[in-house]
Formats: structure tokens, C-alpha cells, sequence
């Protein structure tokens, strides 16, 4: 078991005195036999009344309600997470889906189905093109072994690029560009997965990397496919390897754009400036 302490903290600046709307956060860890919370604190200026559900996903979403007016508002999320999954290959794919291509049993495809749903033609085209120079059909092959490959192939195949843009390049654009921020990789990679016939969603969260732990990161962004017997399993094309102990997710979804940290929206006549600040380390 690791421990990890994550630091969240969030600015907006406002030029002029402005009213906030209701505010979304999606800044606790989803919690699971791999994954314990052992202590979470949320300080939000101004002062804020809370209320928290869980989403379609069984996301835990925070909603912020405000009732004075302010020029900046700060979002300061602290927590320290047991992570357990030290392991993460310890697992067993049913027998039917070991090697591809298989499909998905009924009961199961009934849940699916909104997890495969296939990107428009011409981008279906254009990765199937993309994907015979990774895997040629009656090719004899594991699944697990088809998806680690294609991880990896994004990896060594594109170039990281940090990008400020919000939003996510689509999977047109990452090919055509060659470049790409970790949650343009993570699309690419799920495009290419639902046209393989995968379920596959989005993941939103953080990534420990022992390097630059001292210094300021960001959130972090990978895919899960999910496999019959494993459950929904991790890929992260940005460091080419499967989901393990240094990930910690917070929020999953079948599209990108839907689980941004922190949304929200105010009123007022202001320009408006963002900074965030993201420590992920041991402890």
C-alpha cells in the first residue's frame, strides 16, 4: 500500500466584482477496493454552501452555491488516498474474450452500448487505415496484449505537448498533428478502441511522477477498456503503459468533456484569469 498526499489549489482573478453561479467539482478520488480516502479537506473563498451527489457514473460531484460577490475565487482541495493497487496484472479475463476478436454478452452489451458507440465515417475510415499498422485482421492475439500494443504504439508514435486550450483535439486533428496533450492521447486511444468493437471511457485524475513531485503539475488523463472477467482496465498512452499505482482517478465518463475539475460559470462585467496548482507525493 502507498500513501500519496494531492494538492488541488485553484484561482480565478476577476477585474471587477462579479456574482458566481452554481459551481461543479469533480475533485474527489473515486473510491474502491484500490483505492481508500483517508482524509479529504475542501476550503472554498468565498464561502460556499456544499451539496454533493453522485452522478450517472457514480461520480462524487460537488456542487458550490454562492451568495456574495467577490474578485477571486479559490478552490483548495487537500486529501491523502490509500492506494492498493500495486498490482496491476493480478487479474483473469474470462475465457471467451482472452483472445481477439470476441464480443460482449448480451447482459452485459445492453450496459455497454453507450461505451461503443462509433465515431462518424470519415474518422472511421481514417483509423481503421491507422490501425492495420498495428493489428492486421486474423492476426492471432491476446486482448490484453492488442490493447497494451496499441498503448504503446501511441507512445512512441506522437509527441506530448502541454496544452493551455480547453477541450480535446479530435482524433483527426491528434493524427494529422502528431501532438498532443495526455487527455488528446487518452481520445485517440479510445476512438481507435471502439472501432476494434471495445467498450472504452475517459478518465479524469492525477499522476504521481516521482521526478516532479516538488514541482507544480496538473491533473492527468487516461482511458479504460473494459474487459470481460478484468472489469474496466486502465491504458495510459501518454506513458505507453497499463493503469497501476501511480494513478489515482477521480472521475470517469464515455466523453472527455464532461468531467472537468472545476466548471462553473459568473456574472458581471469582468475578465477573468485562471491558475491552478497540482502536487501529487508521497507520504
Amino acid at each position: 500500500m502507498q500513501r500519496f498526499k494531492i494538492i488541488h489549489r485553484t484561482y480565478y482573478n476577476y477585474s471587477n466584482s462579479v456574482n458566481l453561479g452554481p459551481h461543479s467539482l469533480l475533485l474527489r478520488p473515486r473510491e474502491n477496493h484500490e483505492l481508500r480516502i483517508e482524509n479529504f479537506v475542501l476550503n472554498i473563498t468565498p464561502k460556499a454552501k456544499i451539496l454533493w451527489h453522485r452522478d450517472v457514473e457514480d461520480n462524487s460531484v460537488a456542487i458550490a452555491n454562492f451568495t456574495q460577490s467577490t474578485q477571486q475565487l479559490l478552490i483548495d482541495s487537500e486529501l491523502i488516498i490509500q492506494q492498493y493497487n500495486e498490482s496491476p496484472l493480478d487479474f483473469l479475463v474470462s475465457s471467451y474474450a482472452i483472445n481477439y476478436p470476441f464480443k460482449y454478452e448480451d447482459d452485459d452489451n445492453l450496459i455497454l452500448g453507450a461505451y461503443r458507440i462509433l465515431p462518424d465515417e470519415q474518422t472511421r475510415k481514417l483509423l481503421n487505415n491507422w490501425i492495420f499498422n498495428i493489428y492486421k485482421i486474423n492476426e492471432e492475439i491476446q486482448t490484453y496484449t492488442l490493447l497494451q500494443r496499441l498503448t504503446t504504439h501511441i507512445y512512441k508514435s506522437f509527441t506530448y505537448k502541454i496544452r493551455e486550450e480547453s477541450g480535446v483535439q479530435s482524433a483527426n486533428e491528434t493524427l494529422s498533428l502528431g501532438t498532443g496533450s495526455c487527455r488528446d492521447f487518452a481520445y485517440l486511444f479510445m476512438e481507435v478502441v471502439k472501432c476494434l468493437g471495445l467498450a472504452t471511457r475517459f478518465v479524469s485524475g492525477y499522476l504521481y511522477a516521482p521526478l516532479m513531485s516538488e514541482q507544480v503539475g496538473s491533473t492527468h488523463a487516461w482511458a479504460e477498456v473494459y474487459v470481460p472477467g478484468a472489469g474496466w482496465i486502465g491504458f495510459d498512452p501518454t506513458i505507453g503503459n497499463i493503469v497501476g499505482k501511480d494513478h489515482i482517478a477521480v472521475a470517469v465518463s464515455r466523453l472527455p468533456n464532461n468531467i472537468s475539475p472545476i466548471s462553473g460559470s459568473f456574472s458581471g462585467v469582468a475578465i477573468s484569469t485562471l491558475d491552478v496548482g497540482v502536487w501529487v507525493t508521497l507520504c
